[in-house]
């Protein structure tokens, strides 16, 4: 097989296993929880479904809607970026659209749209943004900018936290943006207000965010602490000291990075810190969250309409192909896994 026809196993939840194989899907229906299979060259173990299914919603990240070039890096111009023919509907339009088809399949009770809405904060972008999310799940849909909106000084999507409650889980919905800064910072308020919903919260709670925790905060110490991309280095040890009062608080869901990854951070336990993939290039990706009565899955999924696959494909040279693997995360634990709750 060339590069782009390798099996790839983007999703694993407790009943279902998906294969991409270049622009053709493979989808394992009718599995059993928690059980060993092996499929197209790929030994997993289905997740496992803790109890009565509560409820379902998702979340997407990374829209960037209006954006016509991708995979461009600054001082990197040797780099390929790419984008679609002119004339052509552009890649942001067919790669939300869709996400929200397949979204709304599943009839989410509530999806989470996690900054990074347009590509240059113009109104236009963000009406657009607007007609294709709204339009479709109408007050089920909650979104909050990412550095893309606040770079760029837009006036929407600043509400500092917002918060709803589905059957068996509470989202938290926090702004991680900063004025006319592509890096992210927690006010006092946004964790005061985290901190309290923590305390009296019945249910667990799920915290969304564009930023992500900073880079090096599960490394050893000595990295510099103005070296980062995320969330401010004070930020995140605020964010994890909250987490450390407050075990209702079940793991923290950005976007930001483009990649999927998670990680665990001292003081937090096995509680999860997770990246998300973006919808507008490869691995093009939304995640549907499964709330059981004993734990949630966040599964991952891959948009798999032809266009979004042609498109996503493409854009697999972007970054001289370096990112691919970041992008995708390098294990399905990274796209897949169970969130523990409190019992």
């Amino acid at each position: 097989m060339s590069e782009d026809q390798t099996a790839e196993l983007s999703t694993v939840a407790d009943d279902e296993v998906v294969v991409h194989v270049g622009s053709s899907v493979k989808q394992y229906l009718g599995l059993t929880p928690d059980t060993e299979y092996h499929f197209d060259g790929h030994d997993l173990r289905t997740l496992p479904a803790p109890g009565e299914l509560l409820c379902r919603f998702s979340s997407v990240n990374d829209l960037h809607f209006g954006e016509i070039e991708a995979g461009l890096v600054g001082g990197m111009d040797d780099w390929p970026s790419c984008s679609v023919e002119p004339g052509t509907e552009p890649y942001p339009e067919l790669m939300n659209r869709g996400a929200v088809e397949e979204m709304a399949a599943l009839n989410p009770e509530l999806v989470v749209v996690k900054g990074d809405l347009t590509a240059e904060a113009v109104p236009e972008e963000y009406q657009r943004f607007l007609e294709v999310y709204q339009g479709a799940f109408g007050n089920r849909m909650v979104h909050v900018r990412g550095n893309h909106e606040s770079y760029n000084k837009a006036p929407y999507a600043k509400d500092l936290f917002q918060e709803r409650n589905l059957d068996g889980v509470t989202i938290a919905l926090l702004d991680t943006s900063v004025e006319e800064d592509a890096r992210g910072a927690l006010t006092a308020e946004v964790l005061e207000r985290l901190d309290e919903l923590g305390q009296r919260a019945d249910r667990p709670v799920m915290v969304f965010g564009h930023h992500p925790v900073w880079e090096h905060a599960h490394e050893p110490a000595g990295r510099a602490r103005d070296d980062y991309f995320c969330l401010s280095p004070d930020s995140t040890d605020d964010l994890v000291e909250v987490f450390s009062r407050r075990p209702n608080l079940v793991g923290y869901f950005a976007g930001h990075t483009h990649r999927n990854r998670v990680l665990h951070l001292p003081g937090a336990g096995s509680r999860p810190f997770a990246e998300f993939a973006a919808v507008k290039e490869y691995p093009g990706a939304w995640a549907e969250y499964r709330v059981f009565e004993g734990g949630i899955l966040q599964v991952h999924r891959r948009i798999s309409t032809p266009e979004a696959l042609k498109w996503s494909n493409t854009t697999r040279s972007m970054y001289a192909g370096l990112f691919m693997a970041e992008a995708f995360g390098h294990s399905i634990s990274d796209r897949c896994f169970m969130i523990d709750v409190p019992q």
